[in-house]
């Protein structure tokens, strides 16, 4: 098992180049499912949830050419169906949340999928009922295989009709509409997520023929088309790890350059920082963040203290909730941290509390942040990762500790960033690389 050593309490410098999106990534390398024509999709994220749906892709049949480190062709014309049925699948897929994203484009195409019942992280109940019922409204029919834990899916009719999710979920959204686009008639999806990476997936889409309006807005409408051809397409960077790096800049006192951020794609994520008291500036498509000696949070106008909760696109998406939580441990003032969607993504915050924050876990959901404003530097421990963004969490804090911190279980994090230690060490970062096994952690 892999940990990082990290030796804190140094400020940083340099430029950093955000990845590919990885939740990007895995709705469209999905899609290339759905043609048998070629397909080339490029700032494609080095990283293992993204690698394992290739390979995934490549054990159905898809032929895959890696051009270069971020490019990739794939032509989906010969998918062996009868895979699906196979131990070998049971294992590849229910070791990968994001495989459940590969259900849309088989039904549409081949009119069935099986899928295990799928794994990833542990941040609360994750449901896949969206998926589902969007599904049996255009006409599937699933049967769970309870032995084997697998779900069957028939769909040799997929008819268009009026959905309106229960929840506006984005690999929901996404999938259904995967399935929609090659259905009959015309589909309708009301309260449809609508971020980036959804607006992409639809764009890209369309290029291929698809016949899709209402991009960006909670209200889809899909025609649907007998066929669609190939088209290339451009990942865009990932918006959580440019939120990430402007927490640890922040948090580090360091003056960062973070290049080609697709900062018209960024909706609420600057605002929310800057509500935090980072200063940046835009400097042509790069945020230039310089060295802070304090940051201090915002109150609401009345006085009272600031809230900061996720909400669906465009509000403040989820995932970089840990990521403020932690950087507001220097700032000064306080802060409310309200993570609505998952009820235990806040568990980390005991780590952080035992390296020094001044936290208050409230309940599953809200935990209030009282700012150190610098004045006292984290001390640097051991500790064990539960999930990807946490785990980003806590290497943020760790590089602003004094002292060294030991970070176990960095699967996780490999799962969402890529060649994190290499990069960070570009900036100056004290970090390596250790085998070891924690030990009560």
């Amino acid at each position: 098992m892999n940990a990082f050593e990290i030796k804190g309490g140094k400020p940083l410098k340099g430029e950093i180049v955000p990845q590919g999106a990885k939740n990007e990534a895995l709705q469209i390398i999905s899609a290339v499912l759905l043609t048998p024509e070629k397909m080339t999709i490029s700032n494609v994220p080095d990283i293992k949830d993204v690698n394992k749906l290739i390979d995934l892709l490549a054990a159905m049949g898809v032929l895959v050419n890696r051009i270069n480190e971020d490019t990739y062709e794939f032509e989906a014309k010969d998918i062996d169906i009868e895979y699906f049925q196979s131990e070998e699948f049971k294992k590849k897929g229910g070791s990968l949340r994001g495989s459940i994203m590969i259900v849309g484009p088989l039904l549409a195409r081949f009119g069935k999928a099986a899928i295990p019942k799928p794994g990833g992280d542990k941040i609360g109940r994750r449901r896949l009922d969206t998926h589902f019922l969007g599904f049996e409204k255009l006409g599937a029919k699933f049967v769970y295989d309870a032995e084997n834990h697998f779900f069957n899916v028939d769909a040799t009719q997929l008819k268009g009709t009026y959905i309106l999710l229960d929840e506006a979920s984005v690999t929901g959204t996404a999938n259904i509409v995967m399935a929609a686009v090659l259905a009959k008639g015309v589909t309708t999806i009301y309260n449809a997520a609508c971020e980036p990476y959804l607006q992409q997936l639809c764009k890209m889409l369309n290029r291929m023929g698809a016949k899709i309006s209402g991009i960006g807005s909670n209200l889809l409408s899909i025609e649907g088309v007998d066929s669609l051809a190939g088209t290339s397409h451009r990942m865009l960077p990932d918006m959580i790890e440019i939120g990430s790096f402007i927490g640890l800049a922040a948090m580090t006192g360091s003056e960062i350059t973070i290049k080609n951020v697709c900062f018209q794609e960024l909706g609420i994520i600057p605002s929310v920082f800057s509500r935090l008291g980072i200063q940046f500036e835009l400097r042509g498509d790069d945020i230039f963040i310089p060295a802070q000696e304090s940051y201090e949070i915002d109150t609401f106008i009345d006085g009272s203290i600031l809230t900061i909760s996720d909400a669906p696109w465009p509000g403040f998406t989820p995932d970089l909730l840990s990521i403020v939580l932690v950087t507001a441990i220097q700032a000064k003032g306080n802060v409310l941290i309200h993570q609505k969607m998952f009820e235990s993504r806040l568990f980390f915050v005991d780590k952080l509390i035992d390296m020094g924050a001044q936290i208050i876990l409230c309940d599953p959901h809200r935990a209030t942040v009282i700012g150190l404003n610098k004045q006292n530097k984290l001390r640097g421990i051991e500790m064990t990762s539960p999930d990807i963004r946490a785990g980003v969490s806590l290497l943020i804090a760790a590089l602003s500790a004094q002292g060294k911190s030991t970070i176990y279980n960095i699967e996780q994090i490999e799962r969402g960033y890529q060649h994190i230690e290499e990069r960070l060490k570009a900036l100056g970062a004290d970090i390596k690389r250790i085998e070891s096994s924690p030990v009560g952690h």
